[in-house]
């Protein structure tokens, strides 16, 4: 049983009861019980609102101050004539301080029940606002609807509530339910009809039933025949629903409202792109005669150019873009995307390079392109510089590894391995992503006991990372450590039973040195079965044959494999095939093709040296 409030103290912007409980002195803010019955202490102060519900308790009064003037300002009036009067009685008064104290200790199920109680007891809807608010924090989404259900009947001019319960509605695939809420709301603010028109179908965009969603939308246009977008809206519903024709005539209609509405014409011509590029080209060329001060319409028309092999016309689109918006970094950005597709390094260079002085937010990304670029143009040591400026985010141990290689090309193998070596990893994939980047180098440069040595020590700090694993058995076969090969690539498949590169490897290395032959096939179908379109496992399928003396079936998996990827380990053993069966000068064509591309390919120079002895 609970003890009675000793004491209530009277705060600037919330009220507490002071209480034992179990000998306990705690403090609990009540302040939605005082609002409710109207005691004078706290009298008209608004209910809190916090999306951290359980932490709320504990704040102190100042942020507690802080927090409800800014909620003054946001929340929605609520008409206090309209509200409930409800006596505060032992059991109500019960539920709230249980409710209360749950939210304390972290019980969000007792609360969310609690509250729901209260509200369905109180019929008030900042009750039920509460009640909503927990059941979304205690991620219990059908006690969320019920509560925002709660809410609306109780308070049924809210717009705050008619939201948070259509967007509910929404989530939960009940569009129909959801139709007078939104129809309400989109009628309750005529001036801004067209904005929520925009965001409808990402509102509604989880809901899988595309058709559904056009219907919807469809109903919802009904009073809005003159808002182009209205039209906008139908049409990208009808497009995700695959009503091609439909879309397309709504995006027209939505243009013949407003000519020269630049995001409806960009629409327009990527539909038009489904059917055809030139019409869609004719399309943005038209409405760029008509608005040529349009920036986003000649952006899509240049790229559309691109894909047209159109280069000289998009070049001189990207120059009137320059030209017209060298204060526009985003804009900058994409003149220099579209230029490296172009090969026109140069004007990839002037337009990164003015989005950077123009302070262009992702300032990383535009290094790590332009380091990209100058790779491109074999300017290693601008692209090294360009690396070094990656700072932070998604891109930058790709670009501090990518430094280290080009130091490796160099010659600068101890430089390249120190630099990968001080990177920081924040969890166990980049320490693995490290390890393999500075083993990669040293395999480039030959030293593969050395890799092995990498890869070993790595084991050591992750010893069932699967990437490393396969990185080690792969080092060990350069080194003659079989052993080693098997054990990592069965411990692999083990801990990835649908890895078809590690069966695939297995199964090879075995045919390749003439063991457990009916095993390594068996191995290797599996790998096929896994990854049916693979040409590397095609071609280990194809070898293994080969080794169990089945030539036939065996040059039938090589010849497809080498129809899909000309590599030339897969070029060295279809050659052989062939050089064994007596075709030779077919032979001689498929490896003569591959020392053109990879002239110094050990695995192919040396099956070339072995059977011409």
């Amino acid at each position: 049983m609970f003890i009675c409030p000793v004491k209530v103290q009277a705060l600037s912007a919330h009220c507490f009861f002071t209480f034992i409980v179990s000998g306990f002195l705690m403090k609990l803010n009540i302040l939605v019980l005082l609002l409710i019955f109207g005691l004078t202490a706290c009298a008209q102060l608004p209910v809190q609102e916090d999306s951290e519900i359980a932490k709320k308790s504990s704040q102190s009064e100042k942020a507690a101050d802080s927090d409800n003037s800014s909620h003054d300002n946001a929340e929605e009036q609520i008409d206090e004539t309209k509200l409930p009067r409800q006596e505060l009685t032992a059991p109500i008064l019960f539920d709230f301080l249980l409710a209360e104290t749950a939210l304390q200790r972290g019980n969000l199920e007792i609360a969310v029940s609690r509250y729901l109680k209260l509200a369905h007891m109180t019929r008030d809807p900042r009750i039920a606002k509460r009640a909503s608010e927990i059941a979304l924090h205690a991620r219990q989404p059908f006690a969320a609807e019920k509560a925002a259900s709660m809410w609306v009947e109780f308070d049924p001019d809210s717009l705050d509530a008619r939201q948070t319960y259509a967007a509910m509605l929404v989530n939960f695939g009940k569009l129909d339910a959801a139709f007078p809420h939104l129809e309400k709301l989109l009628a309750s603010d005529k001036e801004n009809v067209g904005a929520a028109f925009m965001q409808l179908n990402q509102l509604l965009s989880r809901n899988p039933n595309k058709s559904e969603i056009q219907r919807l939308i469809q109903k919802l246009a009904v009073p809005y025949p003159k808002l182009p977008e209205v039209h906008f809206a139908i049409s990208q519903a009808a497009w995700f629903a695959g009503e091609y024709k439909t879309a397309q005539a709504e995006m027209e209609q939505a243009l013949s409202l407003r000519p020269n509405w630049e995001i409806a014409a960009v629409q327009n011509g990527r539909m038009l792109q489904r059917h055809s590029n030139i019409d869609a080209a004719n399309f943005y060329r038209a409405f760029l005669k008509k608005y040529p001060e349009t920036t986003e319409v000649r952006i899509a028309y240049a790229r559309l150019l691109v894909e047209l092999n159109e280069k000289e016309l998009a070049r001189e689109q990207l120059r009137v873009l320059f030209d017209r918006n060298h204060e526009d970094a985003e804009i900058m950005v994409a003149i220099g995307l579209i230029s490296t597709e172009l090969y026109d390094f140069d004007m990839t260079e002037m337009s990164l390079k003015r989005a950077l002085t123009l302070g262009y937010k992702d300032a990383s990304a535009i290094h790590f392109h332009l380091a990209r670029v100058y790779e491109e143009m074999q300017q290693s040591d601008l692209a090294m510089e360009s690396y070094r400026q990656v700072k932070r985010g998604g891109r930058y141990l790709p670009a501090q590894i990518r430094y280290a290689d080009l130091l490796a090309q160099k010659g600068q193998l101890d430089d390249a391995r120190s630099h990968i070596q001080q990177l920081p990893a924040a969890n166990d994939q980049q320490t693995a992503h490290l390890i393999l980047a500075e083993a990669q180098i040293m395999r480039r440069a030959g030293s593969h006991q050395e890799v092995f040595r990498i890869l070993d020590r790595g084991l050591e700090k992750l010893p069932n990372y699967p990437e490393l694993l396969y990185d080690r058995a792969l080092a060990a076969d350069k080194i003659g450590k079989f052993e080693i090969l098997e054990k990592d690539l069965r411990k692999l498949i083990e801990l990835k039973p649908d890895n078809a590169h590690a069966y695939n490897a297995l199964g090879y290395s075995f045919a390749e040195r003439g063991l457990h032959l009916p095993e390594a096939l068996q191995l290797i179908k599996k790998a096929v079965e896994l990854s049916p379109d693979d040409p590397y496992i095609m071609d280990s399928l194809g070898w293994v044959y080969y080794r169990m003396g089945n030539i036939s079936d065996g040059l039938n998996y090589l010849n497809r494999a080498f129809a899909i990827s000309q590599d030339s380990e897969i070029a060295a053993h279809l050659g052989e095939v062939l050089w064994v069966q007596g075709a030779r000068e077919d032979a001689e064509d498929v490896w003569q093709s591959a020392l053109e591309k990879d002239p110094d390919n050990e695995v192919l120079l040396e099956t070339i040296k072995r059977l011409k002895q």
